[in-house]
C-alpha cells in the first residue's frame, strides 16, 4: 500500500505542470491541447484534450479549427450560448460516447469571462470535457476535546459518481451558477450532515480559498474517460461543534460519520484514504491551526504555495 506524504497529497491533486518550475513540460502540455473559447472574448476559457475535441459531434454553432487546435463557442448572447451547449451535450449524452457524462447531474457550471462576467453555463458532468475552471464549497466541521481537537470525517457513499466509498470532508459540494459560497455551504449542511441552519448561519467562518490543477486519474469516476482537466477553487469553511453534535447522513451521499481525532485523519491521509482534493482542505487546515509547521514539515513552503495555485484560465 502507498504511503503519502504531505506534498503527495498536494501533487496527487494539483497534477499540472507549472510554467516557471517545469517550462518545458508546460510548453509540450499546452501544445498538446485544444483551446476553449467563446465568441466575442479573447481568454482562452480551458483545456480540452485532442481524443475529446475528435470525439464531439460538433453542431454548426462551433467552430473547431484541428490545425489551430481552438474550440470556438458562437453565441451573441448568454441564453443563446447557453442553448448551444445544453444542445450539444444532450446530444453527446444520448450517443453515450463520452463515459463522463453518465454522471449527468441537472447542475450547470458557471464559465467567467477577465472582467468576472458569466459568458456559459455548462451541465456539471461535462465541466471537464472542457476544462474549466469549477468551484466548490467545504466546511471542515470540528470539536475542541481534553485530548485535542477532533472532526467529523464522512465516508462518500459507494454509489456516488465520483470518488465513491472515500472518505471527504465534513460537509462539501459544488457551487454551481447562481449560488453564493456561504449560502451554498449553509444549504450542504443541512442536506448532507443535518446541521441546524441557524447554527451554520451564525458560527461557520470563512477561511479563504484552496486552489489547484488535477488531471484527472480513475479515481475520480470509475470507468470514465482519464487525462481530463479539472481545476478547481475551493472555497473553505470551519465550523466548531459542541461535543453532544452528531451529525447524520441526510441524503444518501454519505455512507455515515465518524469523530477521528489529528493522529487518525493523518493515518488515512498517509493511506490515501481521502478523496484528493478533500485532503488538500484538510492539510489547509492543519497549516491554520498550527497541526503542521514549518518546524517538523521539510516541504512547508512548497505546500503553502501550492494549496493557492494561481489557475491559468479567469476565474470568478
Amino acid at each position: 500500500m502507498a504511503t503519502y506524504t504531505n506534498l503527495d497529497l498536494v501533487k496527487q491533486c494539483d497534477k499540472f505542470p507549472y510554467a516557471q518550475m517545469e517550462p518545458d513540460e508546460y510548453a509540450q502540455k499546452i501544445a498538446g491541447y485544444y483551446k476553449f473559447h467563446v465568441e466575442g472574448c479573447d481568454s482562452v476559457l480551458g483545456f480540452i484534450l485532442p481524443s475529446t475535441a475528435r470525439g464531439f459531434q460538433w453542431p454548426d454553432f462551433w467552430r473547431v479549427d484541428h490545425e489551430e487546435k481552438t474550440v470556438l463557442l458562437c453565441g451573441k448572447t448568454l441564453k443563446e450560448r447557453d442553448e448551444h451547449v445544453a444542445r450539444t451535450l444532450a446530444a453527446e449524452r444520448e450517443r453515450s460516447h463520452f463515459k463522463v457524462l453518465q454522471g449527468w447531474r441537472d447542475e450547470l457550471y458557471p464559465v467567467y469571462g477577465p472582467d468576472r462576467s458569466i459568458l456559459v453555463n455548462i451541465e456539471r458532468a461535462g465541466s471537464a470535457l472542457f476544462g474549466i475552471v469549477v468551484y466548490g464549497i467545504h466546511m471542515t466541521g470540528y470539536v475542541k476535546t481534553e485530548d485535542g481537537l477532533k472532526i467529523w470525517v464522512p465516508r462518500r457513499a459507494k454509489n456516488k459518481q465520483t470518488y465513491p466509498g472515500m472518505l471527504d470532508n465534513t460537509v462539501g459540494g459544488g457551487l454551481t451558477s447562481g449560488d453564493k459560497p456561504f449560502e451554498s455551504i449553509v444549504r450542504e449542511a443541512a442536506e448532507e450532515a443535518s446541521f441546524p441552519r441557524d447554527y451554520v448561519l451564525k458560527n461557520a467562518k470563512s477561511c479563504g480559498t484552496v486552489s489547484y490543477f488535477d488531471i484527472r486519474d480513475e479515481r475520480a469516476a470509475p470507468g470514465a474517460e482519464i487525462g481530463l482537466l479539472q481545476p478547481e477553487c475551493m472555497y473553505v469553511y470551519d465550523v466548531e461543534v459542541p461535543e453532544d453534535f452528531v451529525p447524520r447522513p441526510d441524503d444518501m451521499e454519505v455512507e455515515d460519520f465518524r469523530l477521528w481525532g489529528i493522529p487518525e485523519i493523518q493515518a488515512a491521509l498517509r493511506r490515501g484514504e481521502f478523496k484528493t482534493n478533500c485532503a488538500l482542505v484538510l492539510l489547509d487546515f492543519f497549516i491554520r491551526h498550527g497541526i503542521v509547521t514549518p518546524e517538523e514539515e521539510g516541504d512547508y513552503v512548497e505546500i503553502v504555495a501550492r494549496l493557492h495555485r494561481k489557475l491559468e484560465f479567469p476565474c470568478a
